[in-house]
């Protein structure tokens, strides 16, 4: 084989080496190449576990590679969250998020946020419910107000302070413009319900994956913090009904660590939308208590801009200040 002359070397030598640069490994090869991990900074068995493990095998189906669920549980997501963020950005590596990568940032418990990630598409929202205890006085979510003004710091309410299920019930602190609860903190929703259910607390936020303890009387729903009411469960009314302008949820979706291809990212964000629209997913988010409410990467990025100010200004007004 004849050598380019001298000149032409030195021009296609810089070409070639970028080619091989530019592709993980060092070769042109389709993505994806081999099978993905999704991180999920939770235990297994709780909620964003049961909703990312369905997306899981769905995503599969799509991709035509394993993508495999590792929790990485601990200092409330944020051990996940370094994990994911210092992997390869290569598409080999997705990130399962919610709301809690605001609230750990603003409350100083962690130094990582969403930007630290490059969005790829919201799949999932599960909507927030104010419960009482089932043999609570109040039946109302106005009976429960109203005897709360009467005596701010007097009722019970279980959270994990510093989480979703803590900044839902000050959001509705701040709308009705008065102090209510005296909060009571416990890490993970299963203490927490199941305080709730021994009347240990009087009030906690919930979801409709409790409807069976409401059902059964252990529990008792007031209000959701919905648009209009749920056809899974038609007879809670919403927090708007009651004047208190409050629409809440714990928003699932997926990131990559910054630094992913273009080219990857619209490929992951393809198959995301193949999940949300596959009625097996569908069936299975009902069972969760779940909405299914998908958001392409540019907007699930200006969901999250918008959602971060949110979690911003409650963590100011309940006094958090990051250190």
């Amino acid at each position: 084989m004849v050598s380019p002359p001298g000149a032409w070397r030195w021009i296609l030598l810089p070409v070639l080496f970028l080619l091989l640069v530019s592709v993980p490994g060092g070769h042109v090869g389709a993505y994806p190449e081999r099978p993905i991990r999704m991180i999920v900074p939770w235990a297994a068995g709780g909620d964003t576990d049961a909703i990312m493990r369905v997306a899981a095998s769905l995503l599969e189906k799509d991709l035509g590679v394993p993508v495999v669920v590792v929790n990485i549980p601990g200092a409330s997501g944020t051990a996940g969250a370094r994990e994911a963020k210092k992997a390869p950005p290569d598409g080999h590596t997705i990130f399962s998020v919610h709301d809690y990568i605001h609230t750990t940032f603003y409350t100083g418990v962690a130094d990582i946020n969403y930007w630290d990630f490059v969005p790829v598409c919201l799949l999932t929202s599960t909507p927030s419910i104010v419960a009482v205890y089932g043999r609570a006085r109040w039946r109302t979510f106005r009976e429960l107000i109203e005897d709360a003004k009467r005596r701010p710091d007097e009722i019970k309410a279980g959270a994990t302070l510093g989480s979703t299920s803590h900044f839902f019930l000050v959001l509705i602190e701040r709308k009705v413009g008065s102090r209510l609860w005296r909060y009571v903190s416990y890490e993970g929703t299963a203490p927490r319900m199941t305080a709730l259910m021994g009347g240990h607390i009087d009030v906690a936020e919930s979801n409709l994956t409790q409807l069976d303890k409401a059902r059964a009387g252990q529990i008792r729903f007031l209000a959701l913090a919905t648009e209009k009411r749920h056809p899974s469960a038609p007879d809670i009314p919403t927090l708007r009904e009651f004047g208190v302008d409050v629409v809440y949820a714990v928003n699932r979706g997926l990131m990559v660590p910054k630094g992913t291809p273009g080219s990857v990212v619209a490929r992951l964000e393809k198959a995301c939308e193949s999940v949300a629209r596959d009625p097996v997913f569908a069936d299975a988010m009902l069972k969760q208590g779940t909405d299914v409410r998908f958001l392409n990467r540019g907007q699930y990025t200006i969901f999250l801009r918008e959602n971060d100010a949110l979690n911003k200004a409650l963590a100011e007004y309940v006094g958090f200040k990051r250190r």
